[in-house]
């Protein structure tokens, strides 16, 4: 419990969601919390209900990651404020499923500027402190679409394998340097991203007795801070048919190809 005592940790997309239980959990621990998403007025509301039930300090900034400009200048006032980052939760990100032929290059653009570019460069500004302080952990908040492609997930999909490529490049190059990386891998989880993701509403129908509650994701997550934890994935089931699909692709596509087709 009190590893994480007077830790300082940026979460990206805190306002909601897995970033928001992620926060509560860090906060019950002792840690020292920069909370930063698109919408302030529930990052202010987060600020309250943490410092007054906790004896922590809450910093709560807006910030679209898509933005390359405004996580230069946010992260440089949040650096300023904190003096250091112990634990950097790269959680913002978000998904539509389209057929292929379908998806909008709009919105196809905004999903890797988002999931991918956004943490790319939320990472680079704190590695350079991370690497001199020789201390610290990246969380990236994958999904086992990055391990498991299906139909209409191409573009959200795609975004988690580059985040996997990412930060299983990134956990190589700080090995020597003491500075922890791991990826989150989980299922579909009960949040909101399934209003903009899931807009036939036809894929939570067919998946909602298997969802993943975000306070257990959480709480997973929250375990393994500052511990060199490669992976966490979620269900452990779901993961074996990710080892699975490694294995045996030509099988696992054939076999699951109905089920996959529901979404």
């Amino acid at each position: 419990m009190s590893s994480l005592t007077g830790k300082n940790i940026i979460i990206t997309g805190a306002s909601g969601g897995i970033g928001a239980e992620i926060a509560r959990v860090s906060a019950h621990r002792g840690a020292n919390l920069v909370l930063l998403a698109r919408g302030i007025e529930k990052l202010e509301l987060m600020k309250k209900e943490l410092e007054s039930t906790h004896s922590v300090k809450v910093y709560v900034h807006q910030l679209d990651v898509s933005d390359p400009d405004a996580i230069r200048t946010v992260f440089t006032r949040v650096l300023g404020e904190l003096g250091h980052v112990d634990i950097l939760v790269n959680n913002a990100g978000f998904g539509i499923f389209d057929l292929a032929h379908e998806a909008k290059v709009e919105e196809i653009k905004s999903m890797f500027d988002v999931n991918v570019i956004g943490l790319m460069a939320c990472t680079s500004m704190v590695l350079p402190g991370m690497k001199e302080r020789r201390s610290g952990h990246i969380i990236n908040i994958a999904s086992q679409a990055g391990k498991i492609a299906t139909p209409k997930s191409s573009v959200y999909s795609a975004t988690k394998h580059a985040v996997l490529g990412y930060t299983n490049s990134l956990r190589m190059e700080l090995a020597d340097d003491n500075v922890y990386v791991t990826s989150v891998n989980p299922g579909p989880i009960e949040t909101n991203f399934f209003n903009i993701a899931d807009k036939q509403g036809t894929y939570v129908k067919n998946v909602k007795a298997f969802m993943l509650k975000p306070d257990y994701v959480a709480k997973q997550v929250v375990d393994r801070m500052l511990t060199k934890t490669r992976e966490i994935n979620l269900p452990r089931w779901m993961n074996a048919g990710s080892v699975f699909y490694a294995l045996f692709p030509r099988a696992f596509e054939r076999i699951g190809r109905k089920a996959f087709n529901k979404k």
